[in-house]
């Protein structure tokens, strides 16, 4: 109760971020992925992004509202963001957004994996039968890393510079640790509140960001996770209006909320940060220790290979 108690005290009321988007280096050349930037604070990652000369795409599977946040980016910045259709809650749509993207470069620095959904009704699932928030913030999320990690790898190699991987979790991990038997739409998942199953895909989300930091820290890649801090943005949408009105009361604003997955996609002192976990602002922090749990991750990433094996 001790750490869940500091947890949320350091995200309510976090110290100044002592890193800002002026921080950010040049990105000129850089060919970054961010999913599901059309919105919150995904968007105001990529203005960022673009605003220092990097080529985004962005991932999502809303065509028309994703064209008109690439007009609006461009008003802003000057450069123009990219689209390619993918349905994290399709992993079908996963594999061809991946070819997609791999059919237009040769190169892949930064894979930001930002999209998420946050307590949709219980009897929405995924198009392969998971629940709806462990199967998009997780498991899509899980395939399209593992689809992109042969053009991640080869840029490391190619440029003799490090890649970057970067997960968007949740203080909501605090909620509930993994249970395998929920995860598809069994009895298990039903005796579980939507809180649970969102704390479950988040809590997903660090133990995949370490087993990747795990296998492929010794290739080039940096792989971190992290909480963005109490963030107005879309994903309340789903919530009680009695939590989104109270919401409204504890949160930051987009901008803000941006600048922890910033820093770990830019700052050149993230390069050092394989494997950790970072919360607001931009500082490393402490996850649920059983997210740490080697057996887990292990136990984790081999369920993940063997659902996509077949896609």
């Amino acid at each position: 109760m001790g750490y869940i108690y500091s947890a949320l005290r350091q995200s309510i009321f976090p110290p100044k971020s002592k890193f800002s988007v002026d921080d950010i280096p040049d990105l000129t050349g850089k060919i970054i992925v961010v999913t599901g930037g059309n919105t919150g604070i995904g968007k105001e990652a990529i203005k960022a992004l673009l605003s220092h000369n990097a080529k985004v795409y962005i991932l999502t599977r809303n065509r028309e509202k994703t064209e008109a946040a690439i007009a609006e980016l461009k008003e802003l910045t000057g450069h123009e963001a990219h689209f390619i259709t993918c349905d994290l809650a399709d992993l079908k749509s996963v594999k061809a957004g991946a070819a997609d993207f791999l059919s237009k470069e040769q190169e892949l620095h930064v894979l930001m994996n930002n999209a998420g959904v946050a307590m949709p009704p219980m009897d929405q699932l995924t198009v392969q039968g998971y629940d709806a928030q462990f199967g998009t913030n997780a498991l899509g999320h899980f395939y399209l890393t593992k689809l992109l990690l042969p053009i991640l790898l080869s840029t490391s190699k190619n440029s003799g510079e490090k890649v970057r991987i970067v997960t968007v979790s949740s203080l909501g991990h605090l909620f509930h640790p993994l249970d395998f038997e929920s995860f598809t739409d069994t009895p298990a998942r039903r005796k579980y509140s939507l809180l649970d199953l969102y704390g479950q895909s988040k809590f997903a989300s660090i133990v995949f960001a370490l087993e990747l930091a795990k296998r492929y820290g010794n290739q080039g890649i940096v792989s971190t996770s992290l909480h963005p801090g109490m963030i107005k943005s879309e994903l309340t949408r789903h919530m009680s209006s009695l939590t989104s009105w109270f919401s409204n009361f504890i949160v930051f604003a987009t901008e803000t909320g941006a600048l922890t997955q910033l820093y770990a996609a830019t700052s050149p002192e993230a390069e050092t940060l394989n494997g950790k976990y970072l919360i607001p602002w931009a500082r490393v922090g402490e996850p649920d220790k059983n997210t740490q749990d080697a057996n887990i991750g292990k136990q984790f990433w081999e369920w993940c290979e063997e659902q996509v094996k077949d896609i």
